[in-house]
């Protein structure tokens, strides 16, 4: 019988490593590990690469200026507030190094990558946890003298839980007052656009929100993420970005997403439906607590005595299907694991392999 790995991959996704260590094709592994809207990618997308084929025989647009145009009408500001990236990991790395912090401050549990930008860029790094009993979201004001550079989620990751608006305001005010920067990640907040903080820039000169494509129009192996900030703010991390980093597949993919009103409201519609049917059905599994989520996944944890998400990890790769073991989440401990939100038969699959594991 094959082994299967042990390792735990520093993200969800690593479907190439697990194929490899399986002996098996990436096709035969139903991915739950990776946050990524079950419906693909949209349909126009086709079209989109169809034409910009034409182009790659010519360096891209070095300042993505129709995918910013497109941006700013979408998210309604100025083409001089956005500034587009190859995927919001490149952008976290970026901000890092070109603002020169004395000190990050990360609110966790987090996503790993802002913790080794900061190592990367050789700044000290100290944590704000968050608890369980606000299920992992920010529950008071950080410290301002803590960091001059914070990393904070909307929504919650990996919880899925939104922010509170009026402690998002006495939190940026502070970061404001102190004269730090605040990094707000709403990579995730495309499905509840209604809840984005998009709307309080103007407020807060140092404030930079990231947007991402990768999970809401199911585009990670393009790699496209954008900033939102103050004109300045942007410019200034423009003028230390590696020129050429968005292609022009990239640039084109994302003008026509953002086109794509039909299935944006569809992939809300699913994901809200499909969500709540994957809460209601693992609250009737034993051993099991779901957190509440607004977003394409679940944080759970196992209560069982004994029972850990690694070794729930190996049970479920026997059924060829992926969960994410979230114990390597700053924060969160070996019970923990986080699974997508999929099309209704993959949920009804994962499900039923859930239940044959929590019996063993």
């Amino acid at each position: 019988m094959t082994k299967l790995p042990d390792q735990t991959p520093p993200h969800g996704g690593d479907v190439y490593f697990l194929a490899r260590s399986l002996g098996v094709n990436i096709g035969d592994l139903l991915d739950f590990s990776a946050n990524i809207n079950p419906l693909g990618f949209p349909p126009g997308l086709t079209g989109a690469v169809e034409e910009a084929l034409k182009e790659i025989v010519h360096y891209p647009d070095r300042r993505s200026l129709k995918l910013r145009a497109a941006l700013a009408a979408y998210h309604h500001l100025t083409g001089e507030a956005i500034l587009v990236g190859n995927g919001s990991t490149e952008l976290i790395y970026l901000v890092a190094r070109a603002l020169r912090p004395r000190r990050g401050l990360i609110v966790t549990p987090a996503f790993s990558e802002y913790e080794h930008a900061l190592n990367l860029a050789r700044v000290p790094v100290a944590f704000h946890p968050t608890g369980e009993s606000h299920n992992f979201t920010l529950a008071e004001i950080p410290e301002p003298q803590a960091g001059d550079l914070v990393f904070l989620a909307h929504p919650a990751s990996p919880s899925g839980v939104l922010l509170d608006p009026e402690l998002f305001l006495r939190v940026a005010a502070g970061v404001e007052a102190a004269g730090a920067y605040l990094l707000l990640d709403e990579a995730f907040v495309d499905f509840v656009e209604e809840a984005s903080l998009k709307i309080h820039l103007g407020r807060f000169p140092r404030l930079m929100i990231l947007r991402s494509f990768t999970k809401f129009f199911g585009i990670p192996g393009m790699r496209l993420g954008c900033l939102l900030g103050a004109p300045e703010l942007v410019a200034r991390l423009s003028g230390e970005q590696e020129p050429w980093s968005v292609n022009t597949m990239a640039q084109a993919m994302g003008v026509a997403c953002l086109a794509e009103s039909e299935y944006i409201s569809r992939t809300r519609t699913l994901i809200k439906r499909e969500r709540e049917f994957l809460l209601d059905r693992l609250a009737a599994l034993p051993g099991l607590t779901s957190f509440p989520s607004v977003v394409n996944y679940l944080l759970v944890k196992l209560t069982r005595p004994g029972m850990t998400a690694a070794a729930l990890r190996q049970q479920m790769l026997a059924h060829r299907i992926v969960i994410r073991d979230a114990s390597n989440f700053r924060g969160l401990d070996e019970r923990f694991f986080r699974i997508a939100v999929r099309g209704r038969k993959e949920n009804e699959r994962l499900l039923a392999a859930l239940e044959q594991c929590l019996r063993i």
